[in-house]
């Protein structure tokens, strides 16, 4: 069975589970930032505890929040959960970003951020991000924060400028399905010294060291993630995540998309056992990122069209987290090539506003509604 996606780990993440390297949190923050373009960055132990405590630390509460409506529940969560409210925005359909467009004419005067998430690592025109927010604090009077979500498009660029290098602060998230991992974990990075700064000194402050046992049941995690995307294993482990609630009973901890809560462990510092494998896989980056573009391309040129299928835009710059298709009938294509030893994903198998913990929102997403019902994603790793 060929996963849908699969870490890009090697022998030397599994040998820095036996390594005890004090201090390497901070190397992997200053190497991260140097591989981003970023004057300094910032770990936690989740994406969405970053987002979420970028908002805390600047005292950002009661606002309004623009994002895109066809994204991860979690960003929405982080939102809400740092006492601020999000103001749902469809999508285009052409790269499954925010529709500008609408996000501009959305701003009022109680918009304090728009977070531009770069869905499955197509890059959103930064020009057109920073002149909106221009006019909007030019407008209003005040500052307006723009939040670059680059949990899918690490090192995306839009003509030529990398995308975490526009507006305030970009947010990536680091657990095993995204392009590289620490097992888990978050950064935040920054264009500006005194901002990160204050970030370093608020999450000194608020979040804790973690324990002894997380850091062995992290590396039991890794452990465990490097045999299960075996060839010869991923299909018992496929089997027990499609056929029996094994494996979703292990993630609800972590991950319920119609309930807004943060894992039990959102306020814990990133591991040195994290950041090491985070190191290495810094080192595997640009491979990871060629293998990508060259099978997303390959997809484009050699797959058979069916009636109804459209195919993903290839864009200069892009990532591709994900190579994503939508579909008429997506759970009979995920029967036809499970029975090919394929497995298909469904990364977004919603609209945030059409989740019940959001529908007092009053947002109408109708192309963030389609791509919830028809998108699929082929696998992109170098097993393909």
């Amino acid at each position: 069975m060929i996963p849908r996606f699969k870490p890009a780990l090697g022998w030397s993440e599994l040998l820095a589970l036996f390594k005890f390297k004090r201090g390497a949190v901070k190397k992997f923050e200053q190497a991260f930032a140097r591989k981003f373009e970023a004057v300094d960055a910032v770990s936690f132990p989740y994406g969405r505890s970053a987002q979420w405590a970028f908002f805390k630390a600047l005292g950002i509460e009661g606002a309004e929040v623009i994002m895109p409506s066809y994204t991860c529940s979690v960003v929405a969560h982080a939102v809400s959960l740092s006492g601020n409210i999000p103001r749902f925005v469809d999508i285009d359909l052409h790269d499954y970003n925010m529709d500008l467009g609408i996000a501009e004419a959305l701003i009022t005067s109680k918009t304090r951020a728009i977070i531009a998430t770069h869905t499955f690592g197509y890059p959103q025109n930064l020009e057109r991000l920073e002149k909106m927010v221009k006019k909007a604090e030019q407008e209003h009077g005040h500052k307006v924060w723009l939040i670059q979500d680059c949990c899918h498009a690490f090192g995306a660029k839009w003509k030529s400028r990398i995308i975490g290098s526009s507006g305030d602060v970009a947010i990536y998230a680091f657990n095993i399905s995204k392009m590289i991992t620490t097992i888990f974990g978050g950064m935040l990075t920054f264009q500006d010294q005194e901002l990160a700064n204050k970030l370093r000194t608020w999450r000194d402050a608020h979040y804790q060291k973690p324990s002894f046992i997380k850091s062995f049941k992290r590396r039991f995690y890794l452990l465990a993630v490097f045999f299960a995307f075996n060839s010869v294993i991923y299909g018992l482990v496929w089997w027990l995540q499609s056929k029996t609630p094994f494996l979703n009973k292990l993630t609800k901890a972590y991950h319920l998309d119609n309930k807004i809560h943060f894992p039990p462990d959102y306020k814990d510092k990133m591991l040195d056992v994290e950041a090491s494998v985070g190191l290495l896989q810094l080192g595997r980056y640009d491979k990871i990122i060629r293998d990508r573009r060259r099978i997303a391309e390959d997809y484009n040129n050699k797959l058979e069209i069916r009636t109804g299928w459209v195919l993903p835009p290839i864009v200069e710059g892009a990532t591709y987290s994900h190579y994503t298709i939508r579909v008429p009938n997506r759970e009979e294509i995920k029967k036809e090539y499970a029975a090919k030893s394929v497995e298909i994903g469904e990364l977004i198998q919603y609209s945030v506003p059409d989740l019940k913990c959001y529908t007092d929102n009053n947002s109408e997403c109708k192309n963030a509604t389609l791509c919830s019902r028809e998108t699929i994603n082929l696998p992109l790793h170098n097993n393909v």
